[in-house]
Order: C-alpha cells, then structure tokens, then sequence
C-alpha cells in the first residue's frame, strides 16, 4: 500500500473505533490509565499536523491553539478533561483538513526516503493509538465497537502445553539496517549471549491462572516480590481485574458483558506484578527480551487487525509458529518480558524525542502484539512498555526455565 492509502486507511481505522460513542462517551471519567477519547482523536491528527507538515514541510499551523490542546508533551494527561476542546463536529473537520493536506503533500511527487519515514512514523502512531481505543473501551465498559469487517473464525484451537529447547550461544537481537522502518529503541542490532533455556510453546491460559488464584496465589506472600507485594495489597488485588467469581466459575468482563472464562485463550489484563507471582508458584520465570526476540526468530503474524474480534486460544494459527515451535508470539496476547525497558549500545533519540528515553528504566518491556495491534507493527524486534502495574491493557505473558 502506498503511503496516502496508508495514511487514509489509519483514519478509517481511527473513525471505525469511536464513531458509535456518544459525546459524554467521548469524554468519559478522568482516569489516570485513559486519555477522554475526543482529546485522542484530535491528538493523532496533530501529530501527523505537526510532523508531516509543520515540522517536515515548514507549514503554518492549521490552528492557533493546536498545541496548547493536543501537543501531550505539554499538556498535563490530568487536565486533559478541563481544556477547551474543540466540539465532536470541529475536532473531525479538523482531522479532515489535516488528512487531506497530508494525502496531497504525499501524492505532489516521488517522496525522499525522510518524508516517506516521517509519514509512517505518524501512520504507526495513529495505530498505536487505535489499539488504546480498544483498551479504553474495555475499561470504560463500553460496547466493542462495530468493525467494517466480520471476524475470521481460527485455525485450529484447544491447550498447547509444553516448552520448546532452545539452545544457548551468541544471538542477534535489535533492528537490522535492511528493516524497512524501525523505531529508535530497536536500533541498533547486537549480539547477545544466551545460556541454554526453555520457553513455553504458547502464552499461559486462563485455566492455567485460575488454577493460581484458586490456589491462593494472590494471598500468598511468599510467591510475591518485595514491590509486587506492595502492588498487589494497595490494588486489593485478589483475581486479575477484568474476573469475578460466579458460585463455582470464574467470569471475564470482554467490553460491556461478561463471559465465562475460556479455559485455553490467553490470559490478559494482568500486571507485571501478577505475572511474575504466578511464575514463582508455577516454579518458572519470565523470559528476558533477548530469549523472547530469540526464541520468535521466524515466527508469522497471528490473531492481529483485529481478525478475531479478541483473543483466540493459544492452540489457534499453527501456521504462527517460529523456527523453534512456539506459537502467537506476533499476535493475541502482548507478552511480558522480565526486563526493565533500557536503551540499546549506542542509543540516539529519533526526532520524536520523547518516544522511547523518558520512559527508560521505569516501565518494563511487552513483546508480540495483540488481537487489537495493527500487522504492519508486529514484529519481533518491536518493544512496547509500560508500568509493571498496568493491568489494563491487553498483556499477558509466556514463562521461561533456564536448562544450564
């Protein structure tokens, strides 16, 4: 796809996933893991605004107040609620005039090799967000929005137990200078000693969590770090979030309704914290980004674009599986790594400064993708990061032993 049926095929994408809110729903409660939805849509048109044509072409602002609503390095994420936000009607006009302008510029001749990054930089952006839009219907509550396209039944389904070996040596991890886009965390490749270690074939499931809380996983402190502790009694955590006890069944609120846990989809909407608790009670631990960027060597997109309509069970897409045998790692459920989020050797910020070094240090690593992420992201080099204490988003996790 060229780069204007890219840019127009995001905002539809974008359009899709709010067009059936209300104005109040737009707005939503302030909360501290979501962004009020009209404030988002009007931020992804700014940024293609002020990169792509302001920042790339040296154009005038389209609005005299554009930064001071949507630039989210200025403005305060808990004022976001109190700012004059242009009405539902404005902020799509504005989207509109932005698009369109980016389109035309794209399409006036051959684009160099800089205007083309800086436009899929801002066409991922726009994806990233998309995917927050599904997790922020989820924490709202909301219905799941109504998609163009029907989801596509799974191949295949059921358990997949057991690891694959992978053996220890000298690997490469990190963005090669033949990826036709990368963004300034994966750079650059390096090589990695690994010890000898053995992964799970497929993320862990909700059968295999439940069997954790029932077990009194949550109660028990010696499953759980000093800090994960610490999380875990100020949370009043005692079953991942989304759950709830039915007489002798577990529930799963998916969007506005709750379903009986499904015993072999992944679990999701669980913490850093909760996943390392639950590996020290199954005698495992989570997998390093270098053993999960190895162990996804020759691994193809799975449950992604929304094809299923939300997680599949981790069986599913056989069709996925990397060269050594494990299965979704591009796709379904976003995986928990046991590293802290850390540069690269020789770590130089991209024009987008504050992507990736802000953030360095505080959040941890999540690899793979999920249901809701866009294809043209998932790849195996990808890190996206957030606080161990997110629960919200659409996390889980595969467990790792050492075999040295």
């Amino acid at each position: 796809m060229d780069v204007v049926g890219l840019l127009r095929e995001a905002r539809d994408r974008t359009l899709e996933l709010v067009e059936d809110l209300s104005d109040d729903q737009l707005i939503g409660p302030r909360m501290p893991i979501v962004n009020p939805l009209l404030w988002e849509i009007g931020h992804v048109a700014w940024f293609h605004e002020h990169w792509s044509l302001r920042w790339l072409r040296g154009e005038r602002p389209a609005r005299d107040d554009g930064d001071a609503l949507w630039d989210s390095i200025r403005v305060a994420h808990d004022t976001r609620w109190d700012l004059p936000l242009p009405s539902r009607r404005d902020t799509l006009a504005y989207m509109r005039d932005v698009l369109d302008r980016c389109c035309e510029r794209a399409a006036a001749g051959e684009l160099t090799a800089r205007q083309r990054a800086i436009h899929l930089y801002c066409v991922f952006h726009e994806d990233m967000h998309a995917e927050a839009f599904t997790w922020t219907r989820q924490t709202l509550g909301y219905p799941p929005p109504r998609m163009g396209v029907p989801p596509r039944p799974p191949q295949g389904g059921g358990p997949l137990p057991g690891d694959v070996d992978i053996p220890g040596g000298t690997y490469l991890i990190g963005a090669s200078l033949d990826d036709p886009f990368c963004f300034d965390n994966e750079k650059w490749q390096h090589a990695v000693d690994l010890a000898p270690f053995a992964i799970a074939r497929a993320a862990t499931t909700q059968a295999e969590f439940a069997a954790f809380v029932d077990d009194g996983g949550y109660r028990r402190r010696e499953l759980w770090s000093e800090d994960g502790w610490r999380w875990r009694c100020a949370a009043a955590a005692d079953h991942p979030v989304y759950w709830r006890r039915d007489a002798d069944r577990w529930l799963r609120r998916h969007f506005d309704r709750w379903v009986e846990v499904e015993p072999h989809r992944p679990v999701v909407h669980v913490s850093w914290w909760e996943a390392e608790a639950y590996c020290r009670w199954a005698g495992r631990r989570l997998p390093s980004e270098a053993e999960w960027e190895v162990a996804a060597d020759g691994a193809r997109t799975g449950n992604l674009d929304w094809t299923a309509g939300g997680c599949v069970d981790v069986g599913a897409d056989p069709a996925s599986d990397s060269r050594w045998g494990c299965r979704q790692m591009l796709g379904n459920v976003w995986e928990w790594t046991a590293d802290a989020f850390a540069p690269y050797p020789g770590f130089e910020p991209d024009m987008y400064r504050e992507y990736s070094a802000p953030w360095f240090h505080t959040h941890r690593v999540a690899r793979g993708g999920c249901w809701a992420t866009r294809a043209r992201i998932a790849r195996r080099t990808y890190r996206n990061y957030a606080t161990p204490d997110r629960r919200d988003l659409w996390y889980g996790f595969r467990t790792c032993a050492s075999t040295s």
